[in-house]
């Protein structure tokens, strides 16, 4: 909590126009700034000046903000408006982990400090420090320069960290108490079907099917790792100069401890092809069909290969990572058509959740990952 300590603003001015940046806030999530400069200066008491206030507008979860005083720069992070899954929100539980974790695992952002007084900013919220850098969203920034080398390069070194994270010894780390391994798959099945049903909002008959597919097929357990739950190219922070290099990851929001595989095929839901049908290439996240991508197949091959594990039943993986995908993004479609949250960005959802359905049962069907 020593002010000092705090990350100064960085300058990589030739870089600019590819950093990820922050935006004004959207309307209807500001925070309280006069509490939060109260709280800043009773946690940080070298920390004088003005409380400079932006968004990180690319989130669907939890909300992420910039907070400038003084020349320091910290990231704000606090549960969504409206959300009726307060465990996936736990700040308290996220700031343990990247405590826990940002000595053994430098990709883990540095957290400063966890406020559990929702009198502040209207939740418990936590503070982070701010990593610069690229951030691959659904369409690389313009002038930045991936070539097919690149890409593979950056899928090779994606797949590397991943395995890096499910070898961890978490139990070392002090987060052996994190999640209960044994039985996982089984409730992550069951749980995220009871998701869905508690945020329905219209008949999706692709769902339901997957869903009773999911239970009527589960596999045993593959073994018990430290998993993040949403490792993708968007909550990864590359060096601008270097893109093939990781410099953080974000968004621990969800990690756990629990089956590695199943971590894999959440990861896989993301990675749309550019060979993929047209409805799911509108609606991915992340530029994973750019020249050079590696393919599924690929990412899973490199996996089981650096790490041992088996991939034979890596269909039933994908069709939780789809399915899963989809009750996320039910989730959120609730919250807008509830009206408790303004966001435009999340009226087209719904066909989203049409496609993933379909894309599972394609898979379910094949076995073609």
């Amino acid at each position: 909590r020593d002010s000092a300590k705090l990350r100064p603003e960085e300058r990589t001015e030739p870089l600019r126009d590819v950093l990820d940046r922050p935006a004004a806030v959207r309307p209807g999530e500001e925070l309280d700034l006069k509490r939060l400069a109260e709280y800043l200066r009773r946690i940080f008491p070298d920390l004088a000046g003005p409380v400079e206030l932006e968004q990180f507008p690319s989130g669907y979860s939890n909300l992420t903000y910039l907070v400038r005083v003084a020349g320091s720069e910290m990231v704000v992070r606090r549960p969504p408006l409206g959300s009726r899954v307060q465990t996936a929100h736990d700040m308290g539980r996220e700031y343990r982990i990247l405590s826990q974790l940002h000595p053994v695992f430098e990709l883990a952002p540095r957290p400063l400090a966890f406020c559990d007084d929702a009198g502040v900013l209207g939740a418990p919220f936590y503070l982070m420090e701010r990593v610069r850098g690229l951030i691959l969203r659904r369409e690389p920034p313009p002038g930045l320069e991936l070539t097919p080398e690149t890409v593979r390069a950056l899928g090779e070194a994606f797949v590397r960290q991943l395995v890096r994270l499910h070898t961890l010894d978490y139990e070392a780390a002090g987060l052996g108490d994190l999640g209960k391994p044994e039985g996982y798959v089984e409730r992550q099945v069951n749980g995220w079907r009871q998701r869905y049903f508690g945020s329905q909002t219209d008949d999706i008959p692709e769902i339901e099917e997957i869903a009773d597919w999911l239970v009527e097929r589960l596999p045993g357990e593959s073994g018990a790792s430290l998993i993040h739950n949403d490792y993708k190219y968007d909550n990864l922070v590359l060096d601008p100069v270097n893109p093939t290099r990781i410099r953080a990851l974000l968004d621990w929001e969800m990690a756990t401890i629990g089956d590695p595989l199943m971590d894999l095929g959440s990861s896989l839901a993301y990675w749309v092809e550019a060979s993929d049908p047209e409805p799911l290439l509108r609606f991915r996240f992340v530029p994973t069909h750019l020249p050079g991508s590696l393919t599924r197949r690929e990412v899973a091959a490199l996996y089981a290969r650096l790490s041992g594990a088996s991939i034979e039943n890596l269909a039933y993986y994908y069709c939780f990572g789809l399915f899963r995908l989809a009750v996320i993004a039910q989730q959120i479609y609730y919250r807008y058509r509830k009206g408790l949250t303004r966001d435009e960005r999340f009226a087209p959802m719904i066909h989203a959740i049409r496609v993933l359905g379909r894309t599972a049962l394609r898979v379910a069907e094949t076995e073609e990952v």
